[in-house]
């Protein structure tokens, strides 16, 4: 049974760091770039696709919360399931290591995504850096890696004003778009049709537009640096994803306004860059707007590598801790973060950042993983809930186990026909990464055991 108490007050991490670390950890490479996908093959209904996406990862979101409760440990990603499923210590293991082995994988993927989008936008906002994507990116990296080796309050604080200016450049956009004088209230009809998907096409990115909220989880995986973690993990979430998803459905209404699915279908290279191809094309009596484009969306693929660096390391921490991977990872440096952990994540993004030919086929690769790790953490709480009594103060996820049921409904509803459909590639790709996952798991088991 769970020892966790309602009185927990755990770390450092207040209310607003919280929904700062949330709301900066999801307003990053998705909105800059995915979103221009989602406008190419949903047209003006993607604002729904955004929309349903929230709605399913709140949902999810309130699933770690509970878990976060129950477990009240960091590194989430391995510790909940290991806690929750299987009869034994060693099954309990082998289900926190395939849902961190996937995770690890998904992360560095977005980490290396983001970090080649820094250097795409500031190369097109910016002509001086046009030629120099790889050396940004790599910047990019350290900048972040950097951040995660300060003592987590100070890194929490320079997260804050990241956010800050990252929501004032966002709500320039936002006005200068609807307000500017080039706004097309026509170009939304037909609503359902414009895209290069159809009718359906609003349903069949959603899973695109889900990797946009994917840091929702980030405070629930982090739970034991954060104050009165039963209130404010459960609150930072709701009140984040209410800030981000009007944010999201605001930028995307302002860019459909101005650029239509057709214009993205001529211009393909224009699809990952959707907001400096507004500005660009209609918004030239602005000349300054594609500059603060170019801001916004290094600032935000900053505050998310920076969120999602300090998850994966901590997850890899975790794991280090139970004895699947060696113990060094496990240790903290001295401003009390893993430093070896994020040494480790820093080194593997940078090396996946060096090939931004194959940012379409990165982005692909990731998405079986993360679908596999929401999966197991869905399941985990339905376990946790059947093997924890409950303690009174602790949040818990209203609606019973309809909650994660609904979640993996989603998953499949939405996932799957792409996942089918992912090629030899993203099947060869993931096939001989769980291979290679489980010979590292074997090894360290039998090491350990």
């Amino acid at each position: 049974m769970s020892n966790n108490t309602g009185n927990n007050q755990g770390g450092s991490l207040g209310l607003v760091a919280c929904v700062t670390m949330i709301a900066g950890g999801m307003i990053g490479s998705a909105i800059f770039s995915l979103s221009g996908l989602t406008v190419y093959q949903a047209g003006p209904s993607a604002i729904l696709s955004w929309v349903i996406a929230a709605a399913i990862m709140l949902i999810y979101g309130l699933v770690v919360a509970e878990l976060s409760t129950i477990f009240p440990k960091s590194g989430g990603v391995f510790v909940f399931p290991s806690k929750a499923l299987g009869k034994s210590e060693k099954t309990g293991k082998l289900w926190g290591w395939i849902s961190t082995w996937g995770y690890i994988n998904a992360n560095i993927v977005a980490i290396a995504f983001a970090a080649i989008y820094v250097g795409t936008y500031l190369g097109v906002g910016f002509p001086v850096y046009a030629d120099k994507q790889i050396l940004l990116a790599l910047i990019a990296v350290a900048f972040c890696f950097l951040l995660n080796t300060l003592k987590f309050a100070v890194a929490g604080k320079l997260n804050n004003i990241l956010v800050g200016g990252l929501l004032i450049t966002m709500l320039i956009y936002i006005c200068v778009g609807i307000f500017g004088g080039s706004w097309d209230a026509a170009q939304l009809t037909p609503f359902f049709t414009q895209g290069a998907a159809g009718n359906a096409g609003f349903l069949r990115v959603v899973p695109t537009a889900m990797v946009g909220y994917g840091s929702i989880v980030a405070i629930a995986f982090m739970v034991s640096e954060v104050k009165n973690p039963n209130k404010n993990v459960p609150k930072s979430i709701l009140i984040a994803m209410s800030i981000v998803v009007c944010l999201y459905a605001l930028i995307i209404l302002a860019t459909v306004g101005l650029i239509t699915a057709g214009f993205l279908a001529e211009n393909p290279g224009m699809r990952f860059i959707p907001l400096y191809a507004a500005s660009f094309t209609k918004l030239t009596a602005y000349p300054w707007i594609a500059k603060v484009i170019s801001i916004a969306a290094v600032l935000a693929l900053l505050t998310t590598m920076l969120v999602v660096i300090a998850l994966t390391s901590r997850a890899i921490q975790a794991t280090a801790a139970s004895g699947l991977l060696p113990k060094k990872l496990a240790e903290n440096g001295k401003t009390g973060t893993p430093l070896y952990a994020t040494i480790l994540v820093a080194v593997l993004s940078a090396i996946v950042s060096c090939f931004p030919d194959l940012t379409a086929e990165i982005v692909n690769l990731g998405a079986l993983f993360a679908a596999l790790t929401i999966s197991i953490n869905c399941v985990s709480l339905i376990a946790a809930r059947k093997k924890n009594e409950y303690v009174p103060g602790n949040f818990k996820a209203p609606g019973g186990n309809v909650l994660p049921i609904l979640v993996l409904a989603a998953l499949i509803a939405c996932y799957i026909p792409d996942i089918i459909g992912g090629g030899w590639k993203l099947w060869g790709y993931t096939i001989i990464w769980y291979i290679i996952g489980l010979l590292i798991y074997s090894y360290y088991s039998k090491k350990s055991a």
